[in-house]
């Protein structure tokens, strides 16, 4: 294991990842100090250095992962018959390390990697279809809608280049604690100001925690009140829009530099539920239809928040004024942000978007004063609440949430009908590695007729079980050196997936020029 050398520049060429070989070791800083190097070295001579990367490629770089100990079978479920058999012990450390899976890039790039993946397959299917979802959903109204907090107060921001709250002329307005309501500052997208009040006193730090915190309610009564004006718009009762048409979407939350979440969603008219996945929509509702009703539904949208205590108030919380419903159209240009979506685009934006939380927003910084105000009103209101309510109470919860800066929800959703799920992803992975690892021990290929279907086929098709007894040990690796060398590893293995993205664009244009 190397340190970084930026004497000799990497040997690269166009057909070799700059990554590959000495001259281009691990950026690892930790092994800079001797104590370090002395236990590295060490671990080499007696081997569990090997032994770790052997670990550290079978969970795919996770850097937090789940140890277990103990022994399963695979049973045949028709004869009863054991196909094989398998046993921590044989492995390095004696140990079983699985991935953790955390979807946050922050506690593990790795496995958020796997998630974004996956986010992107489950989303794009319900695009263009795939992944055992009839490619007859391209032929559907398809919406890229971006719902927004309202707004609780003015806060700084970036402008692209511009002053952040330009005075005006002659406008000299203080608010009432004696601060300018204005900000002539141009700051730049990683300002550690972005985001924050211009005075903390005016703003409504109260209200903005209880809109999160109702957040997902919110968008459970968009949901119901598009359908309500697909059903008028259909001249069709509510109750038998199923036999007409149906919504169906992906959904993520992202969050804003307050601290406040987004909802980003694809939102696709289908036709009748009993269809199946992507019939075909009515003729009546095209694409412009289907945003003009989502502007003029969203504004209706509310939710009476009930009070934490005496001292409070009931508040009725809505959707920001911004409301963003864009018709998707497969074949446009990607090069134009302002041009129509594409199907590639969308995907890709909501599974970045499904990687990210709360401490992306926290900078360089122990954490921004706006984001520990809304960390602070979430405990308040949590303590409040258990004071005043006898009973268990709604915000009582709030303390649980204190990380998540008061959302609750899920960060990435769907409807039943929008593609597959993850778990049949999951699941779909999962057979893939039995199927490969019987064909080294049997040298026998693999049919790969129908394989997808046999792959994302339901449980109910499963001719096998494995029966087992597992014992958690722990979580991580054994100290910070491996996890350290983890991360390296995996950013590594990052860069080389971008290098082969790259040059299969770059090989595709030539082959388009050609």
């Amino acid at each position: 294991m190397h340190t970084t050398d930026t004497s000799r520049p990497p040997a690269a060429g166009p057909d070799r990842f700059p990554g590959f070989g000495e001259d281009t070791p691990l950026d690892v800083p930790a092994l800079a100090r001797p104590e370090t190097a002395q236990l590295i070295a060490s671990r080499m001579r007696d081997g569990t250095m090997n032994a770790f990367f052997h670990a550290l490629a079978a969970t795919g770089n996770c850097a937090h992962p789940i140890r277990l100990v103990g022994s399963s079978s695979t049973v045949d479920t028709t004869t009863g018959q054991v196909i094989s058999t398998f046993d921590s012990r044989e492995l390095p450390f004696g140990t079983l390390h699985r991935p953790c899976g955390n979807r946050r890039a922050s506690v593990c790039p790795s496995c958020s990697r796997v998630y974004a993946r996956d986010t992107y397959a489950l989303i794009h299917a319900g695009v263009s279809g795939g992944k055992t979802v009839p490619e007859q959903v391209r032929d559907n109204p398809l919406l890229f809608v971006t719902l927004t907090a309202p707004s609780f107060g003015h806060v700084h921001g970036h402008r692209n280049g511009r002053p952040c709250r330009p005075r005006r002329r002659d406008d000299r307005t203080r608010c009432p604690h004696g601060r300018p309501t204005w900000c002539n500052r141009v700051h730049d997208a990683d300002d550690e100001i972005n985001g924050s009040p211009l005075c903390f006193e005016c703003h409504d730090t109260a209200c903005a925690v209880m809109w999160q915190w109702h957040a997902p309610e919110l968008w459970r009564r968009f949901t119901i009140a598009l359908r309500r004006g697909i059903a008028h718009r259909l001249g069709v009762p509510d109750s038998r829009l199923s036999r007409h048409a149906s919504i169906q979407y992906a959904k993520v939350a992202e969050y804003q530099t307050r601290g406040l979440v987004h909802f980003h969603a694809l939102i696709r008219l289908d036709g009748p539920a009993d269809g199946g996945i992507g019939s075909p929509a009515p003729a009546s509702v095209d694409g412009a239809d289907l945003a003009a009703l989502v502007r003029k539904v969203v504004p209706s949208v509310t939710v009476l928040a009930d009070p934490v205590d005496h001292e409070d108030t009931p508040r009725v919380l809505t959707f920001g004024a911004q409301v963003d419903a864009r018709t998707v159209r497969g074949g446009s240009r990607t090069d134009d942000p302002s041009g129509p979506l594409t199907p590639d685009q969308v995907a890709g934006y909501l599974a970045k978007y499904s990687t990210k939380d709360s401490s992306s927003l926290h900078g360089h910084g122990q954490g921004r004063p706006h984001l520990l105000a809304l960390k602070r009103e979430c405990r308040e209101m949590a303590q409040r609440a258990a004071t005043f309510h006898d009973v268990d109470h709604d915000y009582q919860r709030m303390s649980q949430w204190v990380r998540c800066l008061g959302f609750r929800g899920h960060f990435g959703t769907k409807s039943r009908r929008y593609s597959i799920t993850l778990g049949a992803l999951r699941r779909a992975r999962s057979r893939w590695q039995e199927l490969a690892a019987d064909s080294r021990r049997t040298g026998a290929p693999i049919d790969t007729r129908d394989l997808e279907a046999r792959l994302l086929a339901d449980d109910a098709d499963e001719t096998t079980q494995v029966i087992g007894s597992w014992t958690y040990i722990g979580t991580g690796w054994r100290d910070h050196t491996e996890e350290a060398m983890a991360l390296a590893v995996a950013a590594r293995t990052r860069e080389y997936d971008l290098w082969k993205a790259q040059r299969r664009v770059t090989r595709s244009g030539v082959e388009t020029r050609g």
